[in-house]
């Protein structure tokens, strides 16, 4: 794999975002997540004051949240260019040490699913983080020697779902270590206004908060729904979104008035048909549903957990009485007992 094609690796949902031009470019425009942003302000302002690189910044929280955008936010503020790869991309050290060595003073490298890079890559990253240099082994057999190769200083961007997956030697060398929190629907609302206004759609303000309530708490879906959502007013409703067309068309994609689809549904209803509201282990349940088990645990569980309708204990996977009372059943006595237990 060459360097060209690791550095323009990306999502493609996330390039159609950039690409539509919903993304924010700067913290004047970025909504949300106050306390990360502020800190981060005022780090990048201190970096600039004293032109140096900024320290090393990783970014974690479930998926969604704008780590991404954020890391693109970071240079522009910086006003320095991006290089973006991804820990699954970088396969060799050779890939990573081309990476390293092509980057500019102070640019910012960004890494997305950071803990998901080889072991003998992540080798190779740790003393360009801490001394801005890389060995490079020159030769074969025994006459090879290691040549430390100066890189210019650089900041690197991590970003993950899964910190529990990082190494310690690889935590430590962050110098910012932030955690993105699930939105408010006020600054979902905030941003369905503001993605509305760059798309060219008529919103009203009570159906920015319905799309916004719908959302799981989460930026990259309330841009998805809106788009959909746009779809079906521009097919069925002469463009505007109004009230009953964001009711209409959230029906249509079948998101509920908790923002829950298909699978969170079927998730929870084999939690309490199949296993007798649990406790259940997490790769039984991806058996049962046919879902990567990664995808639950990093998509759909933080958002169940987070509003209180599925418990994450050493035992397994719980149902709460919430999720019972959801479908309409009587959660049985020992799950109410569970509950309190844990």
């Amino acid at each position: 794999m060459t360097n060209d094609r690791i550095v323009t690796a990306a999502r493609v949902d996330e390039d159609a975002q950039y690409e539509a031009g919903l993304r924010p470019r700067r913290f004047d425009d970025y909504i949300g997540q106050d306390k990360v942003r502020e800190k981060l302000h005022v780090a990048i302002e201190a970096a600039r004051q004293r032109n140096e690189a900024l320290d090393h910044v990783l970014l974690y929280g479930p998926p969604g949240l704008g780590k991404t955008t954020l890391a693109y936010v970071i240079a522009n503020e910086l006003g320095v260019p991006v290089r973006a790869t991804s820990g699954p991309a970088i396969e060799k050290t050779g890939d990573l040490v081309g990476i390293l060595t092509s980057l500019a003073k102070h640019d910012v490298l960004f890494i997305d699913e950071v803990h998901r890079m080889p072991p003998a890559v992540e080798e190779i990253l740790y003393p360009a983080l801490e001394d801005f240099e890389v060995d490079v082994l020159v030769g074969q057999g025994p006459s090879a020697r290691s040549v430390k190769v100066p890189v210019e200083r650089f900041t690197l961007v991590g970003a993950t779902t899964r910190t529990g997956l990082l190494t310690s030697p690889l935590r430590s060398r962050f110098g910012i270590t932030e955690r993105l929190e699930f939105y408010t629907p006020a600054d979902l609302g905030e941003i369905v206004r503001r993605s509305a206004r760059i798309l060219g759609v008529p919103i009203e303000d009570a159906a920015a908060g319905e799309i916004a309530r719908r959302a799981r708490g989460t930026p990259r879906i309330v841009n998805r729904l809106l788009r959909r959502v746009r779809d079906y007013a521009q097919v069925r409703a002469g463009g505007a979104i109004t009230l009953d067309v964001a009711h209409a068309g959230l029906k249509l994609l079948e998101v509920d008035e908790h923002g829950f689809d298909e699978i969170d549904r079927k998730l929870l209803r084999t939690i309490i048909d199949k296993f007798g509201g649990g406790p259940v282990g997490l790769n039984t349940i991806a058996a049962a549903i046919s879902e990567e088990k990664d995808a639950i645990e990093d998509i759909y569980e933080p958002f169940l957990i987070q509003i209180g309708f599925l418990d994450r204990t050493p035992r397994g996977r719980i149902a709460t009485p919430r999720a019972y009372g959801y479908f309409g059943l009587t959660a049985p006595a020992d799950a109410r007992r569970d509950q309190r237990l844990w």
